[in-house]
């Protein structure tokens, strides 16, 4: 018999496509996050050194290592011009950990947490987990890309909201929220004393010159923030499964309490690794974010007249496939039978934006791959 918690927990669609796909190198994987850019070599280097190292194969320090945690608050201090000291940095197994830590720090079973529709269904689900209640406030299409419905999410706001859980920009649409969409964001937070709980794990992979705007840079929002970030996007450490939370020092315990019971400790030699890349003068992010532009490009000109709303930044963008005739399932399974492209159906990630798409990730096809998607989307579909 199912527990009451997974009774609305779905599983993800996405290890079902790549099952479906097995190893076929013809099949273009566009279905799960990933990137086949190489991670930074300080990260390599680095962490075959703490191999060897006794302190690295170690349970202790619980919330990780002064050194992690002290480059985590110099970075959050160059961007955002908030003072960050370690003691307000808890590092995490990832940033999915740190997602479900802030929750259970900041949430009771039965309060709301305002979500954008769509986002990650790891964030909905986790909140679910936690016992509070997802909202959900839709993106809308506007022209080439997409709007955070700004009177949605004032309606969404009620008496029950404890936190704001927001990804920028977002997986699995691309979509950014602008300067006007993150000062609502800021002044609701206030309104109801909630915290916004910020999603950062890809805040610089952005494209056609845009610039980051960290919402902690505006006026009054650093104090009511939990910061949730992650090596695994902009510097492609998937693997080392090393991420962090950051905030206000008087919520930093519980968090800490809850990482503590949780998972207790990050992987030791990870932290090596995440340590050299964030120290190191070698930023080679904007070269990575250069390659995946040319993807998304790629595919846009691929799919161009077809229903797909290109991504402003992240990974991932979203074809509508319900314009085409099709409900997400059964567009992803023609994909792959008919056109050998492994794409994830939306259903669960969203509401008014969910099951009318699949998801298209670009970050791990090589142009070159990627010639010939649009002859095989419009072959299936």
């Amino acid at each position: 018999m199912t527990v009451a918690r997974l009774r609305h927990i779905p599983g993800f669609a996405i290890d079902e496509v790549a099952a479906r796909a097995g190893a076929n190198p013809d099949v273009l994987r566009m279905e799960n996050l990933d990137t086949d850019l190489p991670p930074p070599q300080a990260a390599i280097a680095a962490t075959v050194a703490a191999v060897e190292s006794d302190d690295a194969n170690s349970y202790l320090p619980f919330v990780g290592t002064e050194d992690l945690r002290s480059a985590v608050a110099e970075r959050l201090t160059r961007q955002t011009g908030e003072h960050y000291g370690p003691k307000q940095v808890v590092i995490t197994a990832g940033g999915t950990e740190g997602m479900f830590d802030a929750l259970l720090a900041t949430t009771d079973p039965g309060d709301e947490v305002i979500l954008t529709d769509p986002t990650y269904a790891g964030m909905i689900n986790r909140v679910r987990l936690a016992g509070a209640v997802p909202r959900l406030v839709p993106f809308v299409r506007n022209g080439a890309g997409w709007l955070l419905d700004l009177d949605a999410l004032r309606r969404a706001a009620g008496p029950r909201t404890r936190a704001i859980f927001i990804m920028n920009p977002s997986i699995p649409s691309g979509a950014v929220l602008t300067a006007e969409a993150w000062t609502e964001i800021g002044r609701l937070c206030g309104e109801r004393n909630c915290w916004l709980l910020y999603n950062a794990a890809m805040e610089r992979i952005l494209y056609d010159g845009r610039v980051v705007i960290h919402p902690c840079m505006l006026p009054g929002i650093a104090t009511r923030t939990l910061v949730i970030g992650s090596m695994s996007k902009e510097y492609r450490m998937i693997g080392w499964r090393v991420g962090w939370v950051a905030g206000p020092t008087e919520i930093m315990a519980d968090v800490g309490r809850v990482h503590l019971y949780n998972v207790v400790t990050p992987p030791g030699l990870g932290q090596r690794g995440a340590a050299a890349v964030l120290r190191s003068t070698a930023d080679d992010v904007p070269v990575a974010v250069s390659e995946w532009e040319r993807r998304r490009d790629a595919v846009v000109a691929e799919l161009e007249g077809l229903p797909l709303v290109p991504a402003a930044r992240g990974w991932s963008m979203l074809l509508d496939v319900r314009a085409m005739g099709h409900d997400s399932f059964a567009a992803s399974r023609r994909l792959l039978e008919r056109g050998l492209v492994a794409a994830t159906p939306m259903r669960d990630w969203g509401e008014t934006n969910g099951d009318r798409f699949v998801r298209l990730v670009f970050s791990n096809e090589p142009v070159a791959r990627l010639r010939g998607l649009g002859e095989r989307v419009r072959r299936s579909l």
